[in-house]
C-alpha cells in the first residue's frame, strides 16, 4: 500500500474522531476513487504514491469545476460546499506554482536554448527542456498559460 494511500486512512480516522464531517467525506470520496482505480481494469493493483496523486489530482479538478459550475448556476452555498471538499484534496497536492512563477521558469528555458521563435525550437523540444526540470506539473499547466506565446515574442514572430 502507498505511503499516501495510509496518510489519506490515517487521516480519515482522526477527522471520523474529530466530527469532521466535511474532512472525513471529502476523505471518504478521495478513497473510494482511489479503491475505484485500484480495481480499475482487467485485474487488481496497488497504486504507487505517484498513481495516488494522479487520482486526488483528478477529484480536485471535478471539485474545481463543480465549484464553478455552481456559482454560475447562482448556487454558492453548494460551491462553498465544493470548494471546502477542494481544500480538503489540496493539502495532499504538491504545491501549484502561479502562472508568473511558471511563465519565468519558461521565459528562462527560451533563453537558454537560445531560441528566438518557433521555427527554431518548436513546442515539443520546449516541453522536452521543461519536462526534464518540473516533470508533470509544468505539462498540466502550459496550455493554461499559452507557453507558445512566449517564444514568438512581442513582435509577433514565429508560427
Amino acid at each position: 500500500m502507498s505511503t499516501l494511500k495510509e496518510q489519506l486512512k490515517s487521516d480519515l480516522t482522526s477527522a471520523m474522531r474529530e466530527r469532521d464531517q466535511v474532512r472525513a467525506g471529502s476523505l471518504r470520496m478521495a478513497l473510494t476513487a482511489v479503491t475505484n482505480e485500484e480495481v480499475a481494469g482487467t485485474e487488481h493493483r496497488e497504486l504507487t504514491d505517484d498513481d495516488v496523486l494522479k487520482v486526488l489530482t483528478k477529484e480536485a479538478k471535478k471539485r474545481r469545476e463543480a465549484a464553478t459550475a455552481y456559482v454560475g448556476a447562482g448556487r454558492p452555498e453548494l460551491a462553498a460546499k465544493e470548494d471546502a471538499e477542494l481544500a480538503v484534496l489540496e493539502a495532499y497536492l504538491p504545491k501549484q506554482l502561479g502562472d508568473d512563477e511558471l511563465e519565468a521558469i519558461v521565459r528562462e528555458a527560451v533563453t537558454a536554448s537560445g531560441a528566438t521563435g518557433m521555427p527554431q525550437m518548436g513546442l515539443a523540444t520546449l516541453l522536452g527542456l521543461l519536462v526534464e526540470d518540473l516533470e508533470d506539473l509544468v505539462v498540466r499547466q502550459l496550455p493554461v498559460l499559452g507557453a507558445g506565446d512566449l517564444l514568438v515574442g512581442d513582435g509577433g514572430e514565429g508560427h
